[in-house]
């Protein structure tokens, strides 16, 4: 009894508790007093309270516009977003502080937060790519217009990540045409993603499934274009042997040679 007495009690005297601060808030908000707005909104962002903070920030960045105060009631303004993860609406008002106020001590560091917020929003890589080359983008204007900035390093490590993730989102694309028995689309998407980036760690992948597709199109193909095509899985087959002789697949490889060299010697025609 005693227990559930206290529990209600505690639950009365918390309820009490957000019932003085929401009507304390709405006297702040209502209030022309713009002092006192602008000391309540840093208590609110002090506290963690990005929400109230937001409201009362964004209708000071009006009033002071012009002021001493703007440049930072703007830069509390975009924290406060960036705080709550609403990264877009953050890099867009970072972009807007740097552009406006380039002289400030927060300039550089507004800029990289832009960049940052882009790279925050990329998705997988099965996703659409595009938040993730702007990142890079960013990122990279970042770097070549701060050359000496503390976060260079963190910088570059973030390029390689989203860089990875365009390769990872390269590889994936071109072996589902591979997947889907579409052998002609997976040789063309195959290449064309080692020459976009050919130091990737699916090369030796990539190259298999080049030859392996090579091999697929031409044993699949009317008579009159299997010939160029078994040409073709030969020089698939070369290369990769030079490249990867001692490959896990190399098995694989060497069935693939003896099918496609009987072919060319007329042994399998």
């Amino acid at each position: 009894m005693f227990q559930k007495i206290n529990t209600i009690a505690v639950a009365s005297l918390l309820f009490a508790i957000i019932f003085s601060s929401c009507s304390d808030y709405q006297k702040v908000l209502k209030s022309s007093d713009y002092e006192l707005k602008y000391e309540k909104a840093k208590e609110y962002y002090d506290k963690e309270d990005y929400i109230r903070a937001i409201n009362l920030f964004e209708e000071l960045i009006s009033i002071y516009k012009g002021t001493s105060k703007a440049e930072e009631l703007y830069y509390y303004y975009a924290n406060c977003h960036y705080k709550e993860y609403d990264y877009i609406m953050a890099g867009h008002y970072f972009r807007s502080f740097a552009k406006t106020f380039p002289f400030s001590k927060n300039a550089e560091e507004a800029e990289y937060l832009s960049a940052f917020c882009y790279y925050k929003d990329s998705p997988p890589f099965s996703l659409d790519q595009s938040y993730t080359m702007k990142a890079i983008e960013e990122m990279q204007v970042f770097i070549n217009k701060h050359p000496n900035s503390t976060r260079l390093d963190e910088a570059n490590k973030i390029i390689d990540k989203l860089r990875h993730k365009l390769e990872e989102k390269s590889y994936s694309s071109a072996s589902l045409y591979f997947q889907i028995g579409d052998y002609k689309a997976a040789i063309t998407a195959l290449k064309n993603s080692l020459i976009d980036y050919p130091d990737s760690e699916y090369r030796e992948d990539i190259m298999f499934l080049i030859l392996k597709s090579s091999f697929l199109l031409a044993d699949k193909s009317v008579f009159s274009k299997k010939h160029d095509r078994f040409v073709n899985t030969q020089k698939a087959y070369v290369a990769f042997e030079q490249a990867y002789p001692e490959s896990e697949q190399i098995k694989e490889v060497i069935r693939i040679r003896k099918k496609t060299e009987d072919y060319l010697s007329g042994k399998n025609i």
